[in-house]
């Protein structure tokens, strides 16, 4: 019988990531399953409040590694607190969050405890005593269901999957593992704000806006207006606190000089760029050409807007779509928020 662990990092104000906690939702699931227990497995700079957190959640017990050379993301402690935990659990099923301080040890932790690892997990299933997951392949276009004989199976959960759990926090006892952090010749220097001094990328917001490059080419005056463009955007951005997305047409012309400051080949979004997974997704100047909306699989509530009735939104791929000018749809937007 598979036994379970949840693996995570704890943030710097000693809680418990979103994504985390969507895990932990996951080994609730998977531990009912399968008629087992699970256990939880905590690392950073102090555990004991993410493990309060997790007091009613059912786990059989909560390791912890601890101390100041676990606070910051650097591989070395990370994947020997890691292994410490899963050694230390006995668990032949290692599940964590999709983030990017657990991605970066992931490999190397299933190659030190002799298992075998997969990424980009959206479902888990059990059958009696087998365990299968679902998982994305090439840059989430295409699925798979596979199952493996491997132990430990280090599993790595994209987030957004799962409900976040929300149990009772109380005084929960955390179990200490010894782990000596080896030398690491990597050091925090600092903090260096994005580009632009805005903040764009915000996968927790609940909604996508995304600008097409219908925005930096000619208006109905005959004159491009990028000026315009970059303040109503960066206006909706700061009001809304959505998260900005761009065609790939879009982030193309940002090595011209022909678009807003803020967007990079970072907030693209289709086949070669994000699939994010807001609630909500407001595509402005795009086409919806079948390359870009790729990216948009996983938003639940899709609207755009464009000036052609016929574009690629209106084919069934936008729940919504309005025929107006987005410079007069965002000014308006802008003026109600």
């Amino acid at each position: 019988m598979d036994s379970i662990l949840v693996l995570s990092p704890v943030e710097g104000d000693g809680s418990l990531s979103k994504p985390a906690r969507e895990a932990v939702t996951a080994a609730i699931n998977l531990s009912k399953s399968l008629g087992t227990k699970f256990s939880v497995g905590l690392w950073g700079a102090e555990v004991k409040k993410a493990a309060d957190s997790l007091a009613s959640s059912g786990a059989e017990k909560i390791l912890g590694v601890a101390g100041a050379a676990f606070a910051e993301a650097r591989f070395a402690p990370d994947a020997a607190a890691a292994a410490a935990l899963v050694k230390q659990s006995g668990a032949t099923l290692v599940l964590a969050p999709s983030v990017a301080r657990v991605a970066r040890v992931a490999g190397a932790l299933a190659q030190r405890l002799g298992g075998a690892v997969d990424t980009h997990v959206t479902e888990l299933t059990a059958e009696g005593d087998k365990v299968s997951l679902t998982r994305w392949f090439y840059r989430q276009r295409l699925t798979g269901v596979l199952s493996r004989a491997a132990r430990p199976w280090v599993l790595t959960l994209d987030p957004g999957i799962w409900a976040p759990y929300a149990g009772a926090s109380g005084s929960a006892s955390v179990e200490a593992v010894a782990c000596g952090a080896p030398a690491s010749k990597t050091k925090l220097a600092g903090l260096r704000a994005p580009s632009g001094g805005t903040q764009t990328i915000r996968p927790d917001a609940d909604l996508l806006f995304v600008a097409g490059a219908g925005w930096c080419k000619k208006q109905a005056d005959g004159s491009p207006h990028v000026g315009e463009a970059e303040k109503l955007i960066g206006g909706f951005l700061a009001k809304s606190q959505a998260s900005l997305g761009g065609s790939k047409s879009m982030v193309d012309q940002s090595g011209e000089g022909q678009t807003i400051s803020f967007m990079s080949h970072m907030n693209q979004i289709g086949q070669t760029g994000a699939t994010p997974r807001h609630p909500k997704g407001l595509a402005t100047c795009c086409h919806g050409e079948e390359p870009h909306v790729v990216g948009w699989r996983f938003v639940t509530e899709r609207r755009a807007v464009n000036l052609n009735a016929s574009c690629g939104w209106a084919q069934g791929k936008a729940d919504v779509l309005y025929v107006a000018d987005a410079f007069k749809v965002v000014e308006e937007l802008n003026k109600l928020i």
